[in-house]
């Protein structure tokens, strides 16, 4: 068995090796995060890796995070760092379904989360994140927008837009278990505590909260407010980072074991692994990557 110091050093080896850069999600493991060049939310993700020069994009998240690195940078070798990191959310949604629900709805532009396969991406109109689904449905032309597959995101996004909103209903089995009851219990510990939860949580758990928000949206509120305590709703990855930019501060989950499965798949073995064996290549069909390349752009662009 290697110690952590030894692990890392091994990272750093093969990223020298590899000419790689190595990113991760807010959500990945604390010692993932702690070798990773690059951390984020998925918006700051995909727009860190675009035009990056690096030969090797090492990606600790998820397999859609990865096909988004992949399409952005088409003369990169994208390795996800675990083979079977998927998202249960990405997958309530495929080409037929999207398809069928373009037929029931005709007038309306497809505005679909990242969290979703670059299939998916490309039979949508514009992408966008939890950091930036109501900037980007208020600037799609169309007023009636069929938003997928995060029927509590594309809520969320329309208490905030006078448009039209078509909601599939997908949802995050991690975020969806936070109860509203399991908040007013966790303000009755911290009652002097602000509240922050992601927006792919229940409406009646928003309504509960301060302020919903993206992860790094969170790292942003917490380190600029004036509040010493605060009840989180999200994957607890984003604990480290919290706790590590605001030492004087207090950080609580709402509800223990709001971890999220996939992500913490990824280990620095596994990092390693994949890094040694060149294995996890993630590769998207070139006429999939462009179409869906162009949903990603319309996305960045508004942003």
């Amino acid at each position: 068995m290697f110690g952590l110091e030894e692990l890392q050093q091994k990272v750093l080896e093969l990223k020298k090796e590899l000419n790689a850069i190595i990113v991760a999600h807010n959500y990945q493991r604390p010692e993932v995060q702690n070798i990773a060049d690059l951390t984020g939310d998925s918006l700051e993700l995909a727009r860190k890796c675009a035009g990056n020069k690096a030969e090797t994009i090492v990606f600790c998240g998820v397999r859609f995070m990865a096909e988004t690195a992949a399409i952005l940078n088409p003369s990169s070798t994208v390795l996800l760092s675990h083979a079977d990191a998927g998202c249960p959310l990405a997958d309530m949604i495929d080409v037929e379904r999207l398809r069928q629900w373009k037929e029931k709805y005709p007038e309306a532009a497809v505005v679909a989360y990242v969290n979703t396969t670059a299939a998916v991406k490309a039979e949508s109109d514009f992408c966008c994140t939890s950091a930036n689904g109501v900037e980007v449905v208020d600037a799609v032309p169309s007023e009636e927008i069929l938003f997928v597959p995060d029927q509590n995101l594309g809520h969320y996004v329309s208490t905030k837009t006078s448009k039209k909103m078509i909601l599939y209903p997908g949802f995050c089995n991690t975020h969806a278990k936070l109860t509203a009851e399991e908040v007013k219990l966790a303000k009755q510990r911290y009652p002097q505590a602000k509240v922050l939860v992601h927006p792919e949580c229940r409406p009646e758990v928003i309504d509960l909260a301060d302020a919903a928000l993206s992860t790094s949206q969170m790292l942003r509120y917490a380190k600029q407010s004036n509040h010493k305590v605060f009840l989180i709703g999200t994957e607890e990855g984003i604990l480290h980072s919290l706790r590590e930019q605001n030492s004087d501060k207090e950080f609580h989950l709402i509800s223990d074991g709001f971890i999220c499965p996939d992500m913490k798949k990824t280990t620095l073995e596994t990092v390693i692994e994949t890094m040694q064996t060149r294995s996890n290549v993630v590769t998207v069909p070139e006429e999939i990557g462009i179409r869906a390349k162009q949903a990603i752009d319309k996305m960045l662009d508004i942003t």
